[in-house]
């Protein structure tokens, strides 16, 4: 059965009409109907108000019983997507972080003072350098890594469109 089927049973066999289960869940009456219709899906916090306001579990709702229906794959594809783009986002910060300290490294190797102290020994930073490249480097690696992983993800999409 079909998430929208399972919503309109559910309201009906309650005697709720979509403006007053449209009320219990602060949402719009069209809201309801879309959703009847299979034009769209609640979300999660919807659907666990749902799930309360008709005292049936989330399985139920959502899964509507063995067969895997629209929600089902919704909320699959929604939360692949999710850590898609946290995984992406903390990439991003741990690539910028890496290119911010390598550039650090060369303005305070840039800056800094190098001088012979009394006993003729020579004080020099000269670490700095190595650690600075190292740290660009990581950094667009990270950059590259990410992007490329992206560009396959967009061709893979656009394959099983086509498919």
């Amino acid at each position: 059965m079909e998430f929208g089927d399972k919503i309109k049973e559910l309201r009906t066999k309650n005697q709720f009409t979509q403006e007053q289960f449209a009320i219990r869940l602060n949402v719009t009456r069209q809201a309801v109907s879309n959703w009847e219709n299979n034009r769209n899906l609640p979300d999660l916090e919807l659907l666990i108000l749902i799930s309360s306001i008709f005292h049936i579990s989330l399985d139920e709702l959502i899964l509507g019983g063995s067969n895997v229906n629209n929600m089902t794959e919704k909320l699959i594809k929604d939360g692949s997507k999710t850590r898609r783009a946290k995984l992406n986002m903390i990439t991003t910060l741990i690539g910028s972080f890496l290119l911010f300290f390598g550039f650090a490294c060369f303005f305070i190797k840039m800056n800094s003072v190098e001088y012979i102290d009394a006993t003729g020994i020579l004080h020099e930073n000269f670490y700095l350098l190595p650690i600075g490249f190292l740290f660009l480097f990581a950094g667009i690696i990270v950059f590259l890594v990410t992007g490329i992983r992206f560009i396959i993800e967009i061709v893979r999409i656009k394959a099983e469109k086509t498919n």
